[in-house]
């Protein structure tokens, strides 16, 4: 039998520390069945967050269990439509008035976590809950490199008046380490790229970093060794998963860059340096977010992961797809048919973004799992239509089985007002934390 490679095994340079994706030589005596969810693979949980709600009409399908149709909305990744479910029913009690007034869009996204109701304020005395992640964080964030990754397409703020007297912090913030400890999102794809591929020592990944951007080099010049004398001692299955990986920290590397063409140095390896900057176009920035997400879960650098599309009441508009008007704007059409119609396009949007991520974990083999059937990936909003601003029957998806733990292509309609946190007692046990309840929950979710 020979000798198991350590999961924790990376590919060194100077300033540089490359994880690497699970190999079949890492756990060589495993026998992983596709019917099994007991398994060496560890299990990712993440959670999408879009804002202003959605148009129902065009989210929630008709009918209920595996044998249904897609609407419009969600047609547009009707190719995943058998690794996720929708989820209907679900309410954020939290994200209601309560007699604060106004301010359901920072409430929204507070409580969207947390279940918790935050406390109407723009200053300095902010009060929310503990988020779901960060809750399972304290389990198992010690078993990898990050804890938990807090990612966005918009930067967070930490003050200010954002939302009918509340603060900022709640509008663009999701993730709560605790009451008053919002986590700021990282929004930039090349800072992100350096947190994932950084070396042991903040001194030698500044040096690698000079260097690479003077030499115009990839971090995997500076690994390139340690590749080359791992490669050649892997079985030909791990060979090919390698150079795939490989491959893919290139292409983000290039793209990032936004080089036009890919030039090798004498090595075979990409000449160019590490990226740096946020791309101005959404669409490039949005997959290279994507990417690095992916790049996350198949290193296990991370297995719990947030992200924000958009703060809440986000009145960004999308002149890409043909919508001039402001998301916000649009979210209150007043039973307009083209504000509707507006909103739709916005909202298929958003969820083919949210494709593109689906389709690159399908597309990662963990075993006979990929690594989107290893993960419990929440998508969805706090609020359910923009111009009523309910919290109740919330627009949400569930994608990945949890390693074999759920059956995926189902429309599940739960009572109306069951809590959304119940979903989160349910994607805590899986992930090994010991929780009963969680934030308003009243119960844990039957989702076998």
């Amino acid at each position: 039998m020979r000798k198991s490679l350590s999961r924790r095994t990376v590919l060194r340079g100077v300033g540089t520390a490359i994880a690497l994706p699970l190999l079949d030589a890492m756990s060589p005596t495993r026998l992983l069945s596709a019917a099994s969810p007991k398994s060496d693979t560890p299990l990712r949980m993440a959670f999408f967050y879009v804002p202003n709600g959605a148009h129902m009409p065009d989210w929630k399908p008709k009918e209920a269990g595996f044998k249904f149709d897609l609407p419009p909305t969600l047609n547009v990744i009707a190719k995943h439509k058998e690794k996720f479910n929708v989820l209907s029913g679900l309410t954020l009690d939290g994200a209601r008035a309560h007699g604060d007034g106004g301010g359901d869009h920072a409430r929204s996204v507070a409580a969207f976590l947390t279940g918790a109701h935050p406390r109407k304020t723009n200053g300095a005395d902010i009060q929310n809950g503990i988020s779901v992640d960060q809750a399972t964080a304290q389990y198992v964030g010690d078993q990898t490199r990050f804890a938990s990754l807090e990612l966005g397409l918009e930067a967070s703020a930490q003050a200010g008046n954002c939302d009918s007297g509340y603060s900022c912090a709640y509008a663009s913030n999701m993730s709560w380490r605790g009451p008053t400890n919002p986590m700021a999102k990282e929004t930039n794809p090349g800072t992100l790229f350096d947190r994932l591929f950084a070396g042991s020592t903040v001194k030698e990944t500044r040096q690698a970093k000079t260097a690479r951007e003077k030499y115009r080099k990839s971090v995997l010049d500076f690994a390139l060794e340690d590749a080359k004398q791992l490669h050649a001692s892997l079985p030909a299955v791990d060979k090919r998963k390698l150079d795939e990986y490989l491959y893919s920290i290139r292409d983000v590397e290039k793209r990032l860059n936004g080089a036009e063409r890919l030039r090798l140095n004498e090595d075979g390896v990409p000449d160019y340096p590490r990226p740096s900057g946020v791309p101005k176009e959404l669409d490039k920035h949005s997959e290279l977010m994507m990417d690095m997400i992916t790049l996350a879960m198949q290193t296990d650098s991370s297995r719990i992961i947030s992200f924000m599309f958009t703060n809440a009441g986000s009145n960004r508009s999308y002149k890409q797809i043909g919508v001039n008007e402001g998301h916000h704007e649009l979210s209150h059409h007043g039973k307009s048919a083209h504000k509707q119609e507006q909103i739709a396009k916005i909202n298929r949007y958003h969820i083919e973004r949210f494709g593109y991520l689906l389709e690159r974990l399908s597309g990662v083999y963990e075993g006979e799992r990929t690594l989107l059937e290893n993960s419990m990936i929440v998508y969805g909003s706090g609020i359910s239509d923009g111009d009523r601003h309910n919290h109740d029957d919330l627009p949400i998806l569930l994608a990945g089985s949890a390693g074999g733990r759920i059956k995926t292509g189902r429309h599940i309609e739960f009572k109306n007002g069951t809590p959304m946190c119940n979903l989160y007692v349910w994607m805590m046990q899986q992930m090994g934390a010991k929780a009963e309840k969680f934030g308003d929950s009243n119960g844990v979710l039957k989702l076998t």
